[in-house]
């Protein structure tokens, strides 16, 4: 089988390097607008089944000339471009992932499922971390129980050893960031679906070994699951970890505007602030220190007739500033794993559909192992 990766970023290469290693792969390809990044990761994260190409994702005819001799894709790229690559996968008759991260262009994706399902591929949106992963722990709990009444879900990417004063490191897209500290956050309230303000309800937890933390609402991390589970689960919502107070110091920032992407005459040029933001948080955020994922996801309801609670943790650290980081691992890993199992025959249903519905964990988890995530599952 052969997998093509769309995009050379951060999370595109270290897909690459997922998919080489894959059993049954015979051949990837590694695609970007910039030749000679593409060229330069294929040489880093191939091996000599690896071909390497440019590619405009924005461009829907030269993404099906590159899909129709692939098994099966993993888009890497900013989320604008994936309806066009979906289009383009269904026309190439090539199954695809993506790593998501928008609400409205998931949804988008999702209407196209008829057409998937007559071509005969599996498209799956949010197959990165959260969203992502995240989605199958959920579905593998909410199969441990006759009802579920409440599935926290809690996720962030920090420095192992932080810096003030946001005590934070970009570990993915600026864009990304900001788009999850900005745009609304749904959630499950009483069994149906409810928006929420993002950077707001700010609670404290902690993680064994590390202390101290705070999480709070943000956007994008429930995915399709408050569709999925809506009148199913009574209460359901997702908030990003940080160390604590970054909250409370980063959000005066997106309220006077620097989220805004209406353009601001400034010294004589139109300056858009959200561009602005994007390039001061590259430019002063990206230290490359060590960096860890943490997740949990807390699943209380009953099973049986007596009270049960399930918990799913992880806590994946960075090993050395050669290694991948651990958001490079945590996202692309899950994304490769899932377009490995579409190509592999291992995802029966086909269409446009969320991965809690259509990704079996028997399979998914495992795969997570053999990658050295290492999941704790705790029932009580």
């Amino acid at each position: 089988m052969k997998i093509a990766i769309l995009g050379a970023g951060l999370m595109g290469r270290a897909a690459l390097y997922d998919a080489v290693q894959a059993e049954g792969v015979t051949g990837t390809g590694i695609y970007d607008i910039d030749e000679n990044l593409a060229s330069e990761m294929k040489i880093r994260f191939g091996d000599e089944n690896t071909v390497f190409g440019k590619l405009d994702a924005s461009d829907e005819e030269a993404v099906y000339e590159v899909l129709k001799d692939y098994d099966s894709a993993v888009s890497c790229v900013t989320y604008k471009y994936n309806p066009g690559i979906t289009k383009a996968a269904i026309k190439a008759k090539c199954h695809l992932v993506d790593l998501g991260g928008n609400n409205d262009v998931v949804n988008e994706q999702l209407a196209m499922n008829d057409e998937a399902e007559a071509a005969g591929v599996i498209i799956i949106p949010d197959c990165g971390l959260a969203p992502g992963m995240v989605s199958v722990l959920a579905a593998d709990g909410y199969a441990k129980f006759d009802k579920v009444d409440s599935l926290k879900i809690r996720v962030g990417g920090l420095p192992q050893s932080p810096r003030p004063p946001l005590n934070y490191q970009m570990v993915f897209s600026a864009e990304g960031l900001i788009n999850e500290y900005w745009e609304p956050c749904v959630i499950l309230d009483g069994g149906q679906k409810r928006t929420v303000n993002p950077m707001s309800a700010v609670e404290h937890l902690e993680f064994d070994g590390i202390g101290d933390l705070e999480a709070f609402y943000t956007s994008g991390g429930t995915s399709t699951l408050p569709e999925t589970y809506n009148g199913k689960i009574n209460f359901l919502d997702y908030k990003t970890i940080r160390y604590p107070g970054h909250c409370e110091k980063f959000k005066p920032m997106l309220e006077i505007g620097l989220a805004n992407r209406q353009e601001l005459p400034v010294n004589g040029q139109l300056v858009e602030p959200r561009a602005l933001l994007k390039a001061v948080l590259d430019r002063n955020l990206s230290f490359n220190d060590l960096d860890m994922v943490l997740v949990r996801l807390t699943i209380e309801g009953n099973k049986d007739g007596s009270s049960k609670t399930v918990v799913y943790e992880i806590v994946d650290r960075q090993l050395s500033k050669e290694s991948l980081t651990a958001m490079m691992r945590t996202t692309a890993f899950p994304a490769a794993i899932i377009a490995w199992m579409a190509a592999a025959g291992k995802i029966e249903q086909k269409g446009c559909k969320p991965q809690e519905v259509v990704v079996n964990p028997a399979i998914f988890l495992p795969q997570l192992k053999k990658r050295n995530i290492n999941l704790v599952i705790k029932e009580s």
